[in-house]
């Protein structure tokens, strides 16, 4: 007790005697400038030790020892490019794995996960199904029983499957009425033709969604979910040897079942608009107005990467970015705006959007294409190009604090084929981009003259404006026509 008062009496006494120095000895700090950073550190990744099962699964395995605590994520390569007719099977069966597996139905399976302090996620991206588990060291083989049931004996009951059918028709209807949801779809339309897996949602839409049931999500699972697909990123508390010992006596066994699931041919690639063609969908008397503009992008293998995200941070990739600071900050027209590039096997697209007051509507689509034009047209300051040089390579070490955090970058960069060394180099390149290099990349991919520009919002108030800016043909289209 004694040292706990003089603790607290000696902070104030501290102060007290800082301000009674004289002023010369306290350092001004100039309030209309900006610190200098100091050259950031080299980064260093932790290492990656990969073993494998018997049974052809790799384990990507990175000891972090500073907490007992252990991170477990199981990818398996497929996704939603494997939906074929049925968009937002992925998602779906990805969804059920925790609802009922082994011998627990949902509520049990979540009382023992509770009971051990784990957490447990089960989710599907375009790419892969994943399914993570977070523990501590000492409740991980317990926890590691109950993910096994969840990978290797989830039990799709009826009942479950019609409970999460109706949810998911639920959150389709509200998606509805939610024009940033709409103005999403109407760009993925746009870009990928009928046929093509990215024309749909992810999550599907109702017509798919009313197909689906315990039949057709066990024999997708059974094609789908399978050991040679398969790759264990494990970061924590914990051994090679160990992490082998362990999950082979869980999933050393683990063997295909039924055919194998393969997506269907994907040949086409996304549409390049000829000039800028826009697509107007209505909700009437909506406040706000959802603006979209996109165009095909880039892959993230491209050789210029680094300075296309150095680009995309300067223009709409970070909240000091142009089209903040002039949407936000100067007009007040919005919230926020951004952009940036979503990176898929094939080029995903590259899109700037914002949520604008209705009245502000063609003002906004101005602003959009002044700044496109601008980043093309002149190269940017030296202080923009370090601001976003810095932004990019000193964000990677906080991606990478976490148990979490360190198996989802490795989970992340395998989806091409990268290793988590690669985060390195392209530190290195980043720091290299100049302002010429930024100026010819904006040149190559922000679309000022060839683009679809969605907008949804009230089009008994907007569109006359809209048309009068001239901006290229317009197509309307109904609600019902995009979110079926």
């Amino acid at each position: 007790m004694i040292l706990s008062v003089q603790s607290r009496l000696a902070r104030p006494l501290s102060l007290l005697a800082f301000a009674a120095l004289p002023l010369a000895a306290q350092q001004p700090f100039d309030r209309t400038h900006a610190p200098v950073l100091a050259e950031a550190p080299a980064l260093t990744v932790p290492a990656v030790r990969t073993v494998r099962l018997a049974n052809g699964p790799a384990l990507n395995i990175v000891e972090h020892r500073e907490l007992p605590l252990v991170q477990v994520t199981l990818t398996i390569a497929g996704g939603g490019r494997l939906d074929r007719d049925l968009p937002g099977l992925a998602t779906f069966a990805a969804n059920l794995l925790d609802e009922g597996a082994g011998t627990r139905d949902a509520n049990a399976l979540q009382s023992e996960l509770a009971f051990l302090g784990a957490s447990l996620s089960t989710n599907a991206t375009w790419d892969v199904t994943a399914i993570s588990l977070k523990v501590a060291k000492r409740n991980l083989e317990a926890a590691l029983d109950l993910m096994a049931d969840v990978v290797l004996r989830p039990t799709f009951a009826s009942a479950e499957v019609r409970r999460q059918r109706e949810l998911r028709l639920a959150s389709l209807l509200q998606a509805k009425d939610q024009p940033a949801a709409l103005a999403g779809l109407a760009l993925n339309q746009a870009l990928f033709p009928a046929g093509h897996p990215y024309h749909n949602s992810l999550g599907g839409d109702s017509v798919s969604t009313t197909r689906l049931d315990s039949a057709t999500v066990r024999a997708y699972y059974e094609g789908s979910v399978r050991p040679e697909r398969a790759t264990f990123y494990i970061v924590g508390d914990l051994g090679a040897a160990e992490a082998q010992r362990l999950l082979g006596a869980r999933f050393g066994r683990w063997a295909s079942k039924g055919p194998e699931r393969r997506p269907a041919p994907v040949l086409v690639q996304p549409v390049k608009p000829t000039g800028l063609q826009v697509i107007l969908v209505d909700k009437p008397g909506a406040a706000q107005s959802i603006i979209g503009i996109g165009a095909p992008g880039v892959e993230r293998t491209s050789a210029d990467l680094a300075a296309i995200e150095v680009m995309n941070t300067i223009f709409g990739g970070s909240f000091s970015s142009r089209l903040n600071t002039v949407l936000r900050e100067t007009k007040g027209y919005t919230y926020g705006a951004n952009s940036g590039f979503t990176y898929r096997p094939l080029p995903g697209p590259f899109s700037a959007s914002s949520a604008v007051r209705t009245n502000v509507t063609d003002s906004s689509l101005v602003e959009f294409f002044r700044e496109m034009r601008a980043i093309r047209d002149a190269a940017v300051s030296d202080e923009e190009l370090a601001r976003a040089k810095a932004y990019i390579a000193l964000g990677i070490p906080g991606d990478l604090e976490t148990t979490s955090q360190i198996a989802g970058e490795m989970a992340s960069l395998a989806n091409w084929n990268l290793p988590l060394t690669w985060l390195q180099d392209y530190v290195g390149r980043v720091n290299k981009v100049t302002a010429a290099d930024v100026q010819r990349v904006a040149k190559s991919f922000v679309p000022a003259e060839n683009a679809f520009v969605i907008v949804v919002g009230d089009l008994a108030r907007i569109r006359p404006t809209i048309d009068a800016l001239n901006l290229g043909p317009v197509t309307v289209r109904s609600v019902s026509e995009i979110a079926r």
